[in-house]
């Protein structure tokens, strides 16, 4: 990624980036295949082989919930200091959710550099919003971002996630909202994305997505599974017609149930109690995202 972004003369005359100039590469690359590239373990330390191998499982687990969006989604996760350098790994760009491997990841620095070598290059718009997040949020040892279709159609509703459900209700006072910019190409975003996410754990980006950080993997895929099934239960309880139609609770009442459900996203509760069994579940659903 370590290469300057080309710009064009978008209709408004102003220079936007496209995504062709921004991935740097000429057309008719190639994309190895994930579970044939060389195995990284014991070529890497060990904190970052258990980083590469479960974000490499939220991967397959998204896949498996149907949270993909063919290689256009991105998740990423803080390694720890280099040499006093912070850094993170992405998926590299053209390879599908269900078939990522723990070698395959990309590590990147906070400026787009691909650290180490890799075969892979990665999506420009996923370096732009995840290293706007880990920059500014240390406590963001993951970062989810998906586009399903019930998690974008809430987001462009005006009145966004409705206090309708528990679902919502766990979330929706941790949940900000950050305006539609185009394709997330352009680096100055990032200090908007980061404003509006302020000390939020989630994120509606409107016309566009959805967004969740945890401590750790499955923290960050815990409060998605609450966001989706939200948003999902949401656009299926307004097929009944208008809001008329549906009971909304009060805001005293989510915050009481945002309270009670706070701990499930604590670092040793949540994840302790959904992690193990989502492991054998992808272990006999989908092997092999530790190679």
């Amino acid at each position: 990624m370590g290469r300057m972004m080309n710009k064009e003369l978008g209709d408004t005359g102003e220079a936007t980036q496209t995504m062709s100039g921004a991935i740097g590469v000429s057309a008719g690359f190639d994309i190895p295949d994930p579970t044939k590239v060389t195995r990284l373990e014991g070529k890497v330390s060990a904190a970052e082989w258990t980083a590469r191998v479960e974000l490499a499982a939220v991967y397959r687990l998204a896949a498996l919930y149907g949270w993909t969006d063919l290689v256009f989604t991105h998740i990423s996760a803080r390694l720890p200091d280099e040499d006093g350098q912070e850094r993170f790994l992405i998926n590299p760009y053209g390879v599908l959710f269900d078939e990522m491997t723990a070698s395959c990841l990309v590590k990147v620095d906070l400026d787009g550099n691909i650290i180490g070598d890799s075969p892979y290059f990665v999506n420009p718009a996923g370096f732009t919003i995840h290293s706007a997040v880990h920059t500014a949020r240390h406590d963001a040892g993951c970062v989810m971002h998906v586009h399903t279709p019930y998690g974008v159609a809430v987001s462009v509703q005006k009145g966004g996630l409705r206090k309708y459900t528990q679902f919502a209700m766990v979330v929706h006072d941790d949940l900000a909202y950050h305006d539609y910019e185009g394709i997330a190409l352009d680096h100055d975003e990032r200090e908007r994305i980061v404003k509006d996410m302020s000390t939020h754990n989630l994120l509606m980006l409107r016309n566009h997505g959805t967004l969740t950080i945890g401590q750790n993997c499955a923290l960050a895929f815990l409060r998605m599974y609450f966001l989706e099934n939200a948003c999902k239960t949401q656009i299926l309880a307004q097929s009944v017609g208008g809001a008329e139609h549906l009971h909304e609770e009060s805001d005293a009442m989510s915050a009481r149930v945002h309270a009670q459900g706070a701990g499930a996203f604590l670092p040793g509760m949540g994840d302790n109690l959904v992690w193990p069994g989502l492991m054998r579940k992808l272990a006999k659903a989908n092997p092999g995202h530790d190679h």
